[in-house]
């Protein structure tokens, strides 16, 4: 079992940047895929991006392509999301997950297996 916790949330002007931070414990995420999701009021949790084991694959939701970079560094236990260029419907909860039964590449989140609790961004516009 894996403990993952988010940081790195909080408030920023549209146009903005924020780089959010998800701590693992329990034991080493280099087995799983990561990925982060979102949930906006109101709306369903979505997907954002995703990264395989050893950070050499990644896919992004159009909706953050080329605004969004997320990385991992197994030897810290860390998975970031670099967040450029804010946009007001960028307000959301961002939650880490961790797909530890399989490498393979997934952006469903009934596809992983372990969740954080998530870090509020907001932006204003």
């Amino acid at each position: 079992q894996v403990l993952l916790v988010e940081s790195g949330g909080g408030l920023v002007q549209a146009g903005g940047s924020l780089t959010l931070s998800c701590a693992a414990a329990g034991r080493t995420i280099s087995d799983s895929v990561m990925a982060w999701f979102r949930q906006a009021p109101g709306k369903e949790r979505e997907f954002v991006a995703t990264i395989g084991r050893e950070g050499r694959t990644t896919v992004y939701a159009d909706s953050v392509k080329d605004r969004f970079t997320i990385s991992r560094d197994n030897t810290k236990n860390m998975v970031y999301l670099q967040m450029n260029s804010l946009k007001p419907e960028d307000t959301a909860v961002y939650s880490c997950a961790d797909r530890i039964r399989s490498g393979m590449i997934k952006t469903e989140a009934h596809e992983f297996d372990y969740w954080g609790r998530g870090t509020q961004v907001t932006v204003s516009s």
